[in-house]
């Protein structure tokens, strides 16, 4: 799908034709001399009013000769993840945006301004769009609210999220990982190695990403002729009980969205002296730090981090150089499928969970 960009940010003749002023009190205004020009306070209101609409921001690198561009690649995370440690989830991420940045020969300017006091950033700060700065931006984490998002895509700023996003009313420029089928092909591994009741852990509050995971099980499930057997709590809700129960219902495998049910998973097996993946077989549907025993990892869908974060500064690029040009903006990357740590035939009679 190909989304429509305009060229350029807001310029001063922008906002002064918005306004119904002259460029040179655009540029009084903005630049702070409003009192040493004279300025009315209902003229100078008018011009902050008309930067707040169209998202105006004063670039100071400002594309020194006019109509060029300053190789200035913004990074906005909505989410503090900076400084972050080689183990945190978005640093291979963030480490493919700088490769690719370097190979371009651009500099990366990450914004942070417009944090708030829930660690929260908006792309907005008192109605101007920050990011104009750079000449487009690499956005990453989860927004709880995609209407910035929205405003944008309307403004026509360039921009490509790493991650899928729906935003209602507008297509945006996005890579990610190719979620659902990687959980497809998970859960169909399991069935082919006998398993006929497969259990999905998911967490409650639900992205995309974990929507398109789910997605990805009930299809396999479907296409095998299995029941959906999806459960949505925290991790730390489960219960010995309940995993009794489920073992009780003859399941022998499960995907969990998250390492944290996969651990639980582990402590209720051992509690009931169960063997993992002899009796029972999980894969993680992310990548792990841990396993069921020690030097023994889980069994993980690998995400390709790194080259999602090249990927997005690529289409960036590609929006920016050619931004009339048809083009794919929505890119998926192939998953690496999870290995047989943790995956093994189903017994032949489905565990029993000893009291």
């Amino acid at each position: 799908m190909s989304v429509k960009r305009r060229r350029g940010a807001p310029t001063q003749a922008d906002v002064a034709r918005r306004a119904g002023v002259s460029q040179a009190t655009v540029s009084a205004v903005v630049n702070g001399r409003a009192t040493d020009h004279r300025i009315p306070v209902e003229t100078e209101e008018l011009v902050r009013q008309a930067v707040r609409d169209l998202g105006y921001a004063a670039n100071p690198a400002a594309r020194s000769l006019k109509g060029k561009r300053n190789r200035m690649i913004g990074v906005h995370t909505f989410e503090s993840v900076f400084p972050i440690g080689s183990r945190d989830f978005y640093h291979e991420f963030l480490v493919g945006v700088e490769e690719q940045a370097v190979a371009e020969g651009h500099d990366l300017v990450l914004f942070t301004s417009t944090e708030g006091p829930d660690g929260q950033r908006q792309l907005y700060s008192d109605g101007s769009n920050r990011l104009n700065v750079a000449d487009g931006s690499v956005l990453l984490g989860v927004a709880h609210d995609h209407s910035d998002l929205a405003r944008l895509s309307r403004e026509g700023y360039p921009f490509v999220h790493i991650g899928r996003r729906d935003v209602p009313g507008a297509d945006i420029a996005w890579v990610g990982a190719d979620y659902a089928e990687a959980t497809r092909d998970a859960v169909a591994r399991l069935v082919s190695l006998g398993h006929r009741r497969v259990g999905y852990l998911g967490i409650t509050h639900r992205v995309e990403a974990v929507v398109d995971r789910e997605a990805g099980y009930r299809a396999a499930c479907a296409d095998a002729g299995i029941p959906q057997l999806p459960v949505l709590m925290n991790a730390g809700d489960l219960t010995q009980e309940w995993f009794d129960l489920a073992l009780a219902s003859g399941m022998t495998a499960f995907v969990a969205e998250d390492e944290s049910f996969a651990g639980r998973i582990a402590a209720f097996a051992a509690a009931r002296d169960l063997a993992i993946p002899a009796q029972l077989s999980l894969v993680v549907l992310r990548g792990t730090e841990t396993g069921p025993y020690p030097g023994t990892g889980w069994s993980c869908v690998e995400i390709p981090r790194r080259e999602i974060g090249r990927e997005a500064v690529r289409l960036l690029l590609r929006l920016l150089d050619t931004p009339d040009a048809p083009r794919e903006d929505q890119i998926l990357l192939s998953c690496t499928p999870p290995g047989e740590e943790t995956v093994a035939a189903a017994p032949a009679s489905a565990p029993e969970a000893e009291a």
